[in-house]
């Protein structure tokens, strides 16, 4: 039927608790209340919080939506409540037809069985018949591009193998609903394009739910969007457009962006000795930090980690900044330069991480998110991140 609603997710929420005694404690508590017939406290315990926390939404047959935020937002733990891994502690999922999942690198395979032997395991759990699975099976074969080791253990399998398998096995199947994690980040790109074309080809059956910090792909196949975070949908609309931009904004956003701070310095200001943050590739450019030291006992001057990020919020090159110096204790500031030389970046905006931590043992002092967002000119624009230079040859003999 093609207006039929396969999926109904309403008020779902799922908490766990901080620390692995209390985890335990209210596991056996919730256990013997459940065996008494008595009531199990559905709100937020001591040491508890909300890692799911009021989701609803709706999909019909041929649709599909895109579940995106940082990480720790909550949008894995929604797939593995969905997918009955875990019970949502609030509200009511209900899913019709066969459900098909890929959640997790090889989630769903036995280790020591082969790869033909696992697709017959997995399509028996769908409830595919041995005639119906022997039909297909060539094609899921063909599909995986793995058929020197479809019969290897999948032990024996690398991530990039699990990955084929697992999507071909999925998608073939035809289930009325599909479920895809970050899993597919793992593949390369001409595989990651393949599925999608199979997407595409099995999407008007289907009902798929998607999850991914790539925007591009998200913008691709996704007709609605929910942006999470801390458990809770921020946004949540058939714009993607919409969806994709909060998502952004959010990472953009300054004030929001201290991961972790131990109190030990102060940033007081940040520099990009270009106006407007505008780089030309090839243009040496100079970023500069100050913190105010707060915490006297620290002796040495902590090494700072600079990493730059792409649109999609990965990371994409990094350095650090180190000095065998001790902090004279009369001085109250440090000061961190670095001169980028030749940027080979292509086009595009770049995002700034940095981090101060001890150089003898790396203990974490300060972490900031997104501090500076950096615009790099040029001649041309392309996919890729980096440009690299090198002295060619060519011969003809």
């Amino acid at each position: 039927m093609e207006n039929e609603v396969l999926v109904s997710v309403q008020n779902v929420s799922k908490k766990f608790s901080k620390n692995l005694k209390s985890s335990l404690k209210y596991g056996a508590s919730d256990i013997i209340k459940s065996s008494l017939g008595l009531k199990i406290d559905k709100d937020l315990r001591k040491d508890e919080f909300w890692a799911v926390n009021d989701i609803s939404f709706e999909l019909k047959r041929g649709e599909c939506i895109g579940l995106i935020g940082h990480n720790g937002a909550g949008k894995s733990t929604l797939l593995k409540v969905l997918n009955g891994l875990y019970n949502p502690d609030k509200g009511q999922i209900v899913m019709k037809g066969k459900i098909g999942a890929l959640i997790e690198l090889g989630a769903g395979f036995n280790p020591i069985l082969t790869g033909r032997e696992n697709i017959y395991n997995n399509a028996s759990i769908l409830g595919f018949t041995k005639k119906e699975v022997e039909e297909k099976i060539q094609s899921i074969i063909d599909f995986s591009e793995i058929e020197e080791f479809i019969d290897t253990p999948v032990q024996n399998y690398s991530s990039g193998m699990k990955v084929r398998l697992g999507f071909a096995v999925a998608a073939h199947l035809e289930p009325d609903v599909l479920i895809i994690d970050e899993v597919l980040a793992v593949g390369d790109l001409g595989f990651v394009l393949k599925c999608f074309n199979k997407i595409d080809e099995i999407r008007p059956k289907t009902a798929i739910i998607f999850v991914s910090h790539s925007m591009p792909m998200v913008s691709r196949i996704c007709n609605q969007i929910i942006l999470m975070d801390k458990g809770k949908a921020e946004y949540q609309g058939n714009d993607i457009g919409k969806g994709i931009q909060a998502y952004y904004n959010k990472f953009s956003n300054n004030s929001e962006n201290i991961v972790y701070d131990d109190g030990s310095f102060e940033l007081l200001e940040f520099s990009v000795d270009k106006k407007d943050n505008l780089i030309n590739r090839h243009e040496d450019f100079k970023l500069s930090f100050s913190f105010k030291i707060l915490n006297k006992s620290i002796k040495s001057i902590p090494q700072l980690y600079i990493e730059f990020k792409d649109k999609d919020q990965k990371a994409i090159a990094g350095l650090y900044i180190n000095s065998e110096e001790r902090i004279d204790s009369t001085k109250n500031i440090i000061t961190y330069s670095a001169i980028i030389k030749n940027p080979l970046f292509t086009l595009g905006k770049f995002g700034i991480d940095i981090g101060l931590s001890s150089r003898k043992d790396r203990t974490p002092i300060m972490r900031i998110n997104n501090l500076i967002e950096i615009l790099m000119s040029g001649e041309k624009e392309q996919w890729i991140t980096f440009e690299l230079e090198s002295d060619n040859i060519i011969e003809l003999k």
